[in-house]
């Protein structure tokens, strides 16, 4: 999974990112093996976790191309560098950053650029990124995606912030390519009590979003 077309094409078929963020960042690479046992196979490490790069570059190693690994919380460019030098197979942002996503067009690495306007949600797609990510979309709800993409259906819209088991599917319906999961789905009082077949048994829940409905 070297090229941007198959990082995005990985996004997509999956449908839903686990966002890691949490306190302490030794245990990452647990949470990694323990989303993967639950079908989850696209991950975000913020950098507001501390040790997020190190754990990244150490699950890279030991998964390969069975997961997508990339990094969010990326306020800056030298934090873009940085988490590239590190493995990072795509790049989130919260806010509109334009260095940050010339960056990732010039090193080939998938952008998810942070907006929540149709004015922002438009001037990231133009500057470049191919997904771009409503936050926060618990607030916003999946109507406002709906509306968002009637005159602009041409962005590729991914929802973070306040996803949940409920909502995604409607979030999905409305129009997302993916959705970002955070502390619904990634525990930090799961991951300090060491119940990781409980996150497993989560990830279980948010992979079938990713299956074909009938």
């Amino acid at each position: 999974m070297s090229s941007m077309s198959d990082v995005a094409q990985h996004i997509e078929q999956a449908r839903v990112i686990a966002i890691a963020r949490l306190d302490d960042g030794s245990r990452l690479v647990q949470v990694a093996e323990a989303l993967l046992a639950g079908g989850l196979t696209v991950m975000e490490f913020t950098l507001t976790t501390p040790g997020a790069l190190a754990a990244l570059a150490e699950a890279r190693a030991a998964f390969g191309d069975k997961f997508c690994l990339g990094v969010g919380t990326v306020l800056d460019l030298d934090s873009a560098v940085r988490s590239v030098a590190a493995g990072a197979q795509f790049l989130v942002t919260p806010i509109l950053r334009h260095d940050v996503v010339r960056f990732c067009h010039d090193q080939e690495i998938v952008c998810i650029c942070g907006a929540m306007t149709p004015t922002e949600i438009q001037q990231a797609w133009e500057w470049g990124s191919p997904y771009v990510k409503v936050f926060p979309a618990g607030v916003l709800g999946p109507g406002y995606l709906r509306d968002v993409l009637g005159p602009l259906p041409h962005v590729r819209l991914i929802t973070t912030g306040g996803v949940t088991l409920e909502n995604a599917p409607q979030f999905l319906a409305a129009g997302a390519v993916a959705v970002a999961v955070g502390g619904q789905l990634v525990d930090k009082q799961l991951i300090a009590a060491g119940q990781f077949d409980a996150l497993t048994e989560r990830a279980r829940a948010f992979a079938r979003l990713a299956l074909p409905t009938t």
